[in-house]
């Protein structure tokens, strides 16, 4: 490609189309510059194949009034470049519609993408629906790689070298023949693609290769290796993208075939590219799957990047006090070739802007004329971040841009984990589509989804009312305004009677339910739709929040750049809410995903696996292997027809600390003066300086020998702290110690020195900057806009007259006030009262938000249903805030990285009023600690002073969970208004054994350190002294330590006092915003909700019980392993919805730690409330307001303050769960297990707990090889547990047929095999070894666990379920989980071919770092 060809293009038509789920979005350049915008159904098969090829047809033939006719190819001779956006790959992916595919992996591990991480997506949910495996066949391949450990290796082992510098063992070589065999007869079943997945490939990739050759020769169409697709370590994400790629790439070329053959010469000669999930394009020849995902909304985030954060010095020009249209200066009217006029679309939706300078860039131009324009004018401030608000009609996304993109390089869609580049684009609800619920009092949008068919209850195909409902429900959309596109020929306007229907039957429920509560009010549908809009607002808000507070960002900071066909009626109230002041909004919003395709860049990426210290011995390495990658991508580039001055690359490398797995893909750190012609002039001040290579010809250097990872590393780390100042980093690139170092302080508020850099993984971006330019000029307004029409809209006031416009009919500098609607014919845009918009000379919009809200001040402490919602949310928020302050002020891995903690706010009585994240073992547990400590302390609790507990008898569940309180004190008030607090788990608290969770311990006092009400802080002063003497108190015992990571210790302690600084912060805010008085009443309110909704529980399983039975009484007991009964007898009160759960009958305290205190059972009992709830519901003090637990004393359920209780918290609280659920019926016991195991000696320790069976309900099948019930952990990745422990993992797989039989089918256990490289104490703390996991209603039981030791020298030892015992070389531990207990009599008619359904009603998939973050926390 020259600067001809682009000379030539500008002659040509150009176009940019995103073909989305609902809609395919146009942005088209005619020859001569006008610019035509259209959209399209993006499925309509009566009047075309193919949308993106008819959008297409009829701007050429529109054009030019050359016929061309439908079903005829488009001639290609005038179309310049053609760019897409498509969710062909993400549509196949959610529907699981991909290519028939099998997978080869190595033998030992044909489940282990079944059972992946292990975590169960919703920890609330029984019918556990995990996405089902992309592949139909599994070939397990004989051969076997080992890192090479430090001990000594039997001498005929071959040792080879991997390609990160690692050495290996090769245990077993390939097997070829017995693979051919296999492969046959997988692909004469009809399977032309296959997924390989080899241990260890990620270094090395031999075996794979010749894998892939084989099945080539065998007639695989598509083989996709994980060594090639995803060059990274960890077996499990890497095994999902390349099925990920196996299932979608054939899909996708497919796709691509018959877009081209829809034009002459199936588009020879025409630049077709793809955008690709981290924001760059690609030829269509080498758009793959694993970089599919994203496409479509990667085109949003490149769109609003350059149209509003990279535009803000000119759309800053126009200032809110002076916006007159005669201010705007010379300077800007010479960026503007000359006015433009809009014509009016035309029925498809069209519309055209002449002469607009937007002509293919010079690619021998050095910098991207989206950036010249940004230089000709000097920003009056400094630039501000932008958090990019897609709302669509089927989804909503939430993204950030700062300067640089922001990439996550592991997410999850649709339970599919994909290891590559991708935009950190959060999909956090479901747009328009959220459907609208009324549960128990309260106003619930989503998670629900209409989808895009049949959609709203306005798009007139039946059904559910949803937002969209609600915007036109108060006068927000305006039918008449709106394309008929709908009912079930796609030609009729939105109906509005079906949206008052609707309306009519929920207000109806509303207004039921405050009848019986004797409020004596009545809302309209209006009120009730304005109420669901609000509660929708604050339910994306949330998300957003935590997206920027994550990474240490505060969320007003930023401006809100809104896009997609939904998000201007939402833009001013969810700015407000977020405490944003700016709103802008492009011309081309309704398009802005297809707009951004046009403005994109070409990608090349390299990237390759290293394990390797950063430290100046291994620089002349990282500098030859980044040349190395640079050159590829260059030459890539150069290959495609860029010329070498368009081109630059982005150099990376991933870096984590030794000791933790938090890695961050960090640039170089450079000076000002070497920050070169880069882009960083514009950038926020929050970005660390990084420089981009601009080497022409890399030279090559001569490499040191490389270091092993783990070599030398105590030299790195006194090099470090020596050069931290003056290290200049590798020649030619840059300090990338520093870079990371700056990052990681600024995510998590501190850095930890003295340990290591390790890089994971180097990478090279390179980029052919080959976007159009951004200019664009509009005609100066002369007068006041004039309104087409007015229009009712009903505000939190009543019915008020709003001002209709249309977009294409205002001027630069065009002022209106709120309230107001901005039309466009691919959007609307809603102004609220007291926000003011001003029209930018390029046509957009920016909008002032007033940040008052005129309603805030007359809340009333009477409750108000709305506001309870709203409310719900808000103290939710606090939680989940607080949260993120314990997450990035933390340093040990537990918490940092594990996540396993949680946040909760109480009221003035102690009472919960909200937690985050819902781990199950701390639900309602704080609370008991709260409460002791108030009954203990009474009036010695002062401003300043922060507590420490983690006792049993005072709320504890074990010890290493420390919970740390704080009282809010607020203004005059004399005693605490409201508590926060925080629960941790700590690595080691010291004790009998390392971990503080020993097996074997008979006292609490084994178990390391105990706190009753120790007051961590007094009056502001941290008592460090007392607390290390505390924390070494344990050493006094016989055979008992002090902790063993007193730094952690105090570190995380100090973590946990600033995120409860942060809830008081947040707390008092919103008491100055609403009145102590109505905070603390709807706290109140919020209890009673949940209350009322395990009222309702109550009366309708009662009165369920007492039809069947004549009595509502259940009576249920299960046991132990060692015997021991846990007994339940539940007395429900009909009328009042209340029940009284009492355990007399269990049995005694136990000499063992298998006891639980008081609050573990107390969180049982909440856990199984929510479960059998079915809703989203508060979990609160409420819950347990119709409970009286009654527990004797001295039993295993409420033991003696000396008792040992590590095991009841990890295993006597899955029996609890059992033993509640069977009295209920709810389903059959599931694994009842957590299997505990732990190994190490004096240099080393490893914890697990691993998955088994789930049990079967009334209506679905058990989930196999998945944790249930009271835990969610994630177990470590293959890979590198046999890099980091001195272990080989033989088999991980399920074990089939351990599930009970039934109408419905229990989940199977797993099996496990750990063999052991050298000496060790291997303990175990497991359970349903002896008592089998129940059936019910006639199911069979689960299969018992088994711990079975296989010597060196082949004898078998069945181990007991609690043991500790050394294991020596050799030694094999088969760890065999419970299956799960199945329901219903097998005899009954079950129609196999009607499986139970996975869901009864859409959801939106959540997608992004959020959740990605949100899914961790409730897997800790």
């Amino acid at each position: 490609m020259s600067s001809t060809t682009a000379k030539e293009l500008s002659n040509k038509f150009v176009f940019a189309i995103d073909r989305g789920g609902t809609f395919t979005d146009v942005w088209a350049r005619c020859p001569g510059g006008d610019v035509r915008v259209m959209k399209l159904l993006s499925e309509d098969p009566r009047h075309y194949r193919d949308a993106p090829t008819e959008a297409i047809r009829r701007i050429i033939e529109q054009e030019t009034g050359v016929p061309m006719p439908r079903g005829c190819p488009v001639k290609t001779d005038n179309i310049g470049w053609i760019r897409m956006g498509t969710t062909v790959a993400t549509n196949a992916l959610l529907e699981r519609k991909g290519e028939r595919m099998a997978l080869a992996v190595t033998k030992g591990f044909r489940d282990l993408l079944h059972i992946g991480n292990q975590a169960r997506p919703n920890i609330f949910d029984l019918e556990i629906v995990c996405p089902e495996v992309l592949y139909e066949a599994v070939v397990e391949v004989r051969e076997r790689l080992l890192p090479l450990q430090d001990e000594q290796q039997d001498e005929h082992i071959t040792k080879v070298m991997g390609s990160t510098g690692e050495e290996l063992l090769l245990l077993q070589e390939l097997d070829e023949d017995l693979l051919r065999t296999e492969l046959a007869e997988v692909r004469a079943k009809g399977v032309t693609s296959l997924a390989v997945l080899l241990l260890h490939s990620y270094t090395y990739q031999k075996h794979e290769r010749r894998v892939g050759e084989i099945a080539t020769e065998l007639g695989f169409t598509h083989v996709s290796l994980s060594s090639a697709v995803s060059p990274m370590v960890k077996a499990v994400p890497r095994g999902y993208t390349a099925c990920t790629d196996a299932y979608l790439t054939p899909i996708i070329q497919k796709y691509l075939q018959g877009f081209k053959s829809g034009f002459e010469n199936e588009l020879e000669g025409v630049r077709v590219s793809f955008m690709q999930s981290d924001g760059g394009l690609a030829l269509m020849q080498e758009f793959i799957g694993s970089r599919a995902i994203l496409s479509g909304p990667a085109g949003g985030v490149v769109g609003y990047a350059a149209t509003t954060y990279h535009q803000q010095p000119l759309v800053e020009l126009f200032d809110f006090v002076d916006c007159n249209p005669s201010h705007i200066t010379p300077d800007r009217k010479e960026t503007c070739l000359s006015n433009s006029a809009q014509t009016n679309m035309d029925k498809d939706v069209t519309t055209s802007n002449t002469h607009q300078n937007t002509t293919e860039n010079d690619l021998s131009s050095k910098t991207n004329s989206r950036q010249d324009v940004t230089k000709k004018i000097k920003s009056p401030r400094k630039l501000l971040p932008v958090i990019g608000f897609d709302m669509g009609g089927t989804s909503t996304d939430v993204s950030r841009y700062a300067g640089t993109y922001e990439h996550v390089f592991e997410s999850t869609t649709a339970g599919i984990t994909v290891q590559a580049p991708q935009l950190d684009i959060n999909t956090v609800a479901a747009g328009g589509g959220s459907r609208l619920f009324f549960h128990s009092g309260m106003f619930v949008v989503g998670p629900e989804s209409a989808g895009a068919n049949p959609g709203p209850a306005c798009y007139k195909k039946g059904g559910p009312l949803a937002v969209t409902d609600a915007n036109l429900m108060l006068g927000r959309l305006l039918p008449e305004h709106f394309p008929k596109i709908f009912g079930p020929t796609e030609d009729q306007p939105l109906d509005v009677a079906a949206t008052r229907t609707a309306f009519a039957d929920i207000t109806d429920k509303v207004n039921s339910f405050e009848l019986s509560r004797g409020s004596g009010k009545k809302l309209s549908e209006e009120e009730v739709a304005l109420g669901f809009i609000r509660v929708a607002n604050e339910t994306m808000c949330r998300p957003i929040r935590a997206l920027t507070q994550a990474k240490g960002h505060d969320t007003s900071k930023h401006i809100l750049s809104v896009f997609g066909g939904a998000g201007g009626q939402h833009a001013c109230a969810i700015a407000r809410s977020l405490g944003m002041s700016r709103v802008f909004v492009h011309r081309y919003a309704g398009i802005l995903s297809a707009y951004g395709l046009a403005l994109a860049d070409t990608v090349q990426e390299a990237q390759e696996p290293c394990a390797k210290t950063y430290c100046s011995e291994n620089y002349a390495y990282f500098s030859e292997r980044l040349q190395h990658l640079e050159s590829e991508c260059r030459t890539k580039l150069l290959n495609e027809g860029f010329p070498t001055s368009s081109i630059k690359c982005e150099i990376y490398l991933h870096l984590r600390y030794q000791g933790t797995d938090c890695a961050l893909m960090c640039q170089p750190y450079v000076t000002d003066e070497g920050a070169g012609d880069s882009n960083d002039d514009h950038a926020s001040s929050e970005q660390p300086k990084v420089r981009r290579s601009s080497r022409r010809t890399p030279k090559k250097r001569q490499t040191k020998k490389a270091t092993k990872r783990g070599k030398k590393q105590k030299d790195c780390i006194e090099e470090e702290e020596e050069e931290e100042e003056n290290d200049e980093g590798i020649t030619g690139y840059g300090c990338f110690r520093k870079s990371f170092n700056l990052r990681y302080k600024r995510e998590f508020g501190f850095v930890l020195t003295g340990r290591a850099i390790l890089v994971d993984d180097i990478r090279v971006r390179g980029v052919a900057m080959s976007g159009v330019g951004t200019e664009h000029c509009i005609d100066a307004a002369d007068g006041s806009p004039e309104p087409i029409q007015t229009s009712p809209v009903y505000m939190e006031d009543g019915l008020q007259s709003a001002g209709v416009y249309q977009l294409s009919d205002l001027k630069a500098g065009h002022k209106i006030q709120g309230p107001a609607i901005i039309l466009d014919r691919l959007s609307t845009i809603f102004l609220e009262t007291g926000c003011r918009s001003v029209i930018t000379s390029s046509g957009d919009v920016l909008i002032d938000v007033s940040k008052e809200s005129s309603n805030n001040n007359r809340l009333a402490t009477s409750l108000d249903l709305i506001q309870l919602s709203i409310f719900s949310h808000r103290f939710m928020s606090l939680a989940e805030q607080m949260g993120r302050v314990l997450q990035r002020t933390s340093i040990s891995t537990n918490i940092k990285e594990r996540l396993d903690f949680s946040c909760a706010v109480f009221g003035p009585d102690g009472g919960l009023v909200s937690n985050a994240p819902h781990i199950p073992v701390h639900l309602g547990a704080m609370q008991e600690t709260v409460q002791y400590q108030l009954s203990e302390l009474g009036d010695d609790l002062h401003d300043g002073d922060v507590l420490l507990s983690n006792h049993p008898s005072a709320g504890g569940s074990h010890l290493p969970d420390l919970t740390v309180i704080t009282p809010v004190f607020f203004k005059s008030e004399p005693r605490p208004v409201f508590y926060v607090a925080s629960r941790g788990h700590h690595a080691d608290i010291g004790g009998i054994t390392p971990g503080s969770m020993p097996p074997h311990s008979t006292s609490i006092h084994q178990e390391g350190a105990v706190f009753y009400s120790f007051k961590l802080v007094k009056k502001g002063v941290f008592q460090e002294a007392e607390l290390t003497e505390a924390l070494m108190a344990p050493g006094k015992y016989p055979g008992s330590s002090g902790t063993r990571n007193l730094k952690d210790n105090l570190s995380d302690l100090r973590a946990q006092v600033a995120a409860n600084h942060k809830g008081i912060q947040l707390v008092c805010e919103l008491i100055d915003q609403y009145g102590l008085d109505v905070v603390q009443a709807y706290m109140g309110h919020i209890q009673t909700s949940a209350e009322m909704a395990v009222r309702d529980l109550f009366k309708q399983v009662g009165q369920r019980i007492k039809d069947e039975t004549g009595a509502a009484t259940l009576r249920a007991k299960d046991h132990m392993d060692d015997g021991s009964i846990i007994a339940v007898t539940i007395d429900i009160d009909v009328q009042q919805g209340s029940a009284i759960i009492d355990f007399e009958g269990t049995g005694p305290e136990v000499w063992g730690n298998n006891n639980a205190p008081r609050a573990i059972t107390v969180s049982a009992i909440i856990y199984c409330l929510r479960c059998m709830l079915g809703h989203d519901t508060p979990l609160n003090q409420g819950c347990l307001a119709p409970v009286s637990i009654r527990i004797p004393k001295g039993s295993i359920l409420n033991p003696s303050l000396d008792a040992a209780v590590v095991g009841g918290n990890v295993q006597t609280s899955q029996r609890v769960v059992d033993v509640i659920f069977k009295a209920f019926g709810t389903c059959a016991a599931s694994q009842g297990c957590m299997n505990n195991i732990t190994f190490g000696d004096d240099s080393v320790g490893y914890y697990e707990t691993v998955a088994g069976g789930a049990g079967a309900g009334p209506s679905w099948h058990g989930r196999s090889g998945v944790h249930t019930h009271m835990t969610n952990t994630r177990i470590t990745d293959p890979e590198i547990l046999e890099l980091r422990y001195p272990v080989q993992l033989i088999t991980f797989t399920l074990n089939p047929g351990t599930g009970g039989s039934g109408k419905y089918r229990g989940g199977d256990g797993v099996i496990r095999e750990l063999k052991f490289r050298r000496p060790l104490t291997l303990c175990m703390m497991t359970e349903r070894r002896v008592f089998a996991p129940y059936g019910l209603k006639g199911g069979s039981d689960g299969s018992k666990g088994q711990n079975l030791l296989i010597r060196v020298d082949g004898r078998i030892i069945r181990l007991p379920s609690k043991s500790s015992v050394d294991v020596y070389k050799g030694d094999v531990f088969r760890l065999i989980t419970p299956g799960g207990g199945g329901y219903g009599r097998p005899s009954e008619q079950h129609d196999e071919s009607e499986e139970p359904q996975l869901k009864k009603q859409q959801q939106t998939v959540l997608r992004g770092s959020v959740y990605d973050y949100t899914s961790a926390q409730e897997t800790a």
